[in-house]
């Protein structure tokens, strides 16, 4: 039996040390002003585009990875007799997962496309870190790669995720406010709660930062009830918050999170700084 590998995009954000140990291979996004985007993977911080998306009038553009970037990360592990799983950020957000289904288009001509499965995670950034973590540990057991699949499609039927943002503008001027769009005619002091499935969707809306972070923490109690205490979470500039909100969720779900980490530009041109998000799935799917 062939081993089996799990290859993402960047925008899973785990931290890159720990997606390294698991084994999981990237296919990076592209981000950038003025027509001259980089990869997002390369980025040795974030710091710095922040502070300009903080700044700059005009927002940068993001791009999907071409075909031949997917090719690249593929061709190598099927040239070694892997087989892989390939999982992806929400389809309703990006063209990733296109990208990939016309990158293993081209393998079917060579006969290799069906030693590569292509998932839709209908999530991204913690949600799409968490399911990988449930491949990544199905993959190291030695399952073949339908077994990694299911894994994965069951960590993200559990996943239950909620992010929390300074202001919608940035979700507007970058045309991915999908059903939040109802919220744009309210105040603009309001503190929006949001879920990611196929698009962002609206969850709550609340008056003040301190009450959404009280929310932050009451979700890790939602995730408890559910049995989801394999738990993350992600932040924009925050570390602060996001170090109070592993506190509080430590006392509430009896154990550290799986990862903290911090969103990167590509999403992050969307959501702005200060977004706070936490999630979870059982933890039993990545032991």
């Amino acid at each position: 039996m062939a081993d089996v590998v799990v290859v993402s995009d960047s925008t899973h954000y785990l931290p890159r040390e720990r997606a390294q140990q698991e084994g999981i291979h990237e296919v990076s996004l592209y981000v950038g002003w003025d027509g001259s985007p980089s990869r997002e993977s390369a980025m040795p911080s974030f710091a710095e585009f922040y502070a300009r998306l903080g700044s700059d009038a005009a927002l940068p553009t993001t791009s999907q990875p071409s075909i031949g970037d997917f090719l690249a990360v593929w061709e190598p592990l099927l040239e070694q007799g892997k087989e892989i799983v390939s999982v992806h950020l929400a389809g309703g957000i990006s063209g990733t997962c296109e990208a990939a289904r016309q990158a293993r288009d081209l393998l079917a001509e060579r006969g290799l496309a069906e030693r590569v499965e292509l998932i839709d995670s209908e999530t991204a950034c913690g949600g799409l870190g968490l399911v990988l973590l449930a491949g990544a540990a199905a993959a190291r057991q030695g399952a073949d790669r339908a077994t990694v699949a299911r894994a994965i499609r069951s960590a993200r039927e559990a996943l239950r995720i909620w992010f929390c943002v300074d202001t919608l503008e940035y979700l507007r001027r970058g045309g991915r406010i999908g059903k939040a769009q109802a919220w744009l005619g309210t105040t603009l002091r309001i503190k929006p709660i949001l879920t990611l499935g196929s698009e962002i969707t609206p969850v709550e809306r609340v008056r003040t930062s301190s009450r959404a972070f009280e929310r932050m923490v009451e979700y890790t109690q939602e995730l408890r009830q559910h049995g989801l205490d394999g738990w993350a979470v992600q932040h924009i500039r925050a570390p602060e918050q996001a170090q109070r909100l592993v506190e509080r969720g430590r006392e509430v779900l009896g154990d550290d999170p799986l990862f903290v980490s911090e969103v990167g530009p590509v999403i992050g041109t969307y959501t702005g700084p200060g977004l706070l998000g936490v999630g979870g799935i059982p933890s039993s799917l990545v032991r």
